[in-house]
């Protein structure tokens, strides 16, 4: 039995613009580069085929993940704002 190639996963942020100035980005995410590659080419075509939208952009570069205070601000603020409170 031969063990599997590991293929390195990076950190990718993707941001995704409509024809109606509407616009999201999607949290970082750990993707290979083949994993990549087919989603800009096939799997974000198909999703925006079946939501009907057309003329969408998407923007995927690889993000900066070494900030590890901001990340622990980020969590921390969003635990805290999904207290009743805001506590």
């Amino acid at each position: 039995m031969t063990p599997e190639t590991q293929h390195p996963e990076y950190p990718y942020s993707v941001k995704i613009e409509t024809p109606t100035g509407q616009s999201a980005t999607v949290p970082i995410t750990f993707l290979t580069p083949k994993q990549v590659e087919d989603f800009l080419q096939f799997e974000f075509k198909r999703l925006a085929q079946e939501a009907g939208v057309k003329g969408a952009r998407i923007h995927v570069e690889r993000a900066v993940t070494a900030d590890y205070e901001k990340f622990i601000r980020e969590v921390t603020a969003c635990l805290r704002s999904a207290t009743p409170n805001g506590a």
